[in-house]
């Protein structure tokens, strides 16, 4: 079994674990006030993360962590969990994670807009068709829309910035500080949430602390398996397999939830997934040519 293709099988696990993360939440928001929720999941993962950190030895408090791109991801980031964790309250998470799947559309659209990047007519028809399928899912101006839908295509703008931020951010800081001060922004957005949110804090039945558990280990088990999956394969390779989460979100929503998506939202939920697909596997296309790309020959000396 080669590189590539270990990668892709870890990739799908991840897909499948994190799916049953988004379903455990789903389930606890019911009982439990959201920014409990999340500052359980945020303290937890951040402890898991902070003692990963200190065994491989990273540096987790560097001046670079105040640049201006770091700031505006953590701060992205946030927003991205307020938002997110608020639709999914209000929304079939079906629904939510089929949204979701417009973040590599929106970045590139990002990228194209803000930070410069060449974009060809390929991609921009990709990002065409892919905003149309958003509006399938979304119909505004119908029955079936609801004004909580753009609280999750904001939160899909506010992953887009994040992604954004990162390019950005300063190549001296390793993946490891990034991912752990983006994780810990969890624990404010929780604390946030619980203030302004008008919901006091419980203390969850037994079977919810069970699932509340289940969501912190899961959360942080398969987020290393993304990361070893990514580091292990190549990203034209791995990384449009994490459009099987979708996938995995439906039959879970459907076995468990009971919910059963339109015909319209899941042909919307294709057209998204596809223009995804084409855009990652293009810019993965384009890297790769860079790279291959043979540089300039020196000047001869005069």
């Amino acid at each position: 079994m080669n590189d590539n293709l270990r990668a892709a099988l870890l990739m799908i696990a991840a897909m499948a674990g994190l799916s049953a993360e988004d379903l455990f939440i789903k389930m606890l928001l019911d009982r439990v006030p959201m920014g409990e929720i999340l500052l359980i999941l945020g303290t937890g993962g951040t402890l898991a993360m902070f003692v990963v950190a200190r065994i491989r030895g990273d540096r987790l408090l560097d001046p670079l962590m105040l640049s201006r791109p770091v700031l505006i991801r953590n701060g992205a980031e946030m927003a991205a969990q307020v938002l997110g964790f608020t639709a999914l309250a209000l929304l079939p998470l079906s629904l939510v994670t089929s949204i979701g799947q417009a973040a590599p559309i929106v970045t590139t659209l990002g990228a194209a807009l803000f930070l410069g990047e060449v974009v060809g007519w390929r991609r921009w028809s990709a990002i065409f068709v892919g905003l149309i399928g958003v509006l399938m899912i979304l119909r505004p101006g119908s029955e079936a829309f609801q004004p909580a839908m753009i609280l999750s295509a904001l939160a899909v703008c506010c992953i887009a910035a994040r992604d954004l931020a990162t390019r950005r951010a300063p190549r001296e800081l390793g993946t490891m500080p990034l991912n752990f001060w983006g994780y810990a922004t969890t624990i404010p957005s929780g604390l946030l949430m619980l203030i302004f949110g008008g919901q006091a804090p419980v203390w969850p039945e037994p079977m919810d602390q069970v699932i509340l558990a289940a969501a912190v280990v899961m959360g942080v088990s398969f987020y290393f398996i993304l990361t070893l999956a990514l580091r292990m394969g190549e990203s034209s390779v791995v990384v449009p397999l994490r459009y099987t989460r979708l996938v995995f979100v439906l039959i879970l929503a459907a076995l468990v939830l009971g919910e059963r998506p339109s015909a319209m939202m899941l042909a919307g939920a294709a057209l998204v997934t596809l223009s995804g697909l084409y855009t990652l596997l293009r810019e993965a296309r384009l890297k790769r040519r860079r790279r291959q790309r043979p540089s300039p020959e020196p000047m001869p000396p005069l």
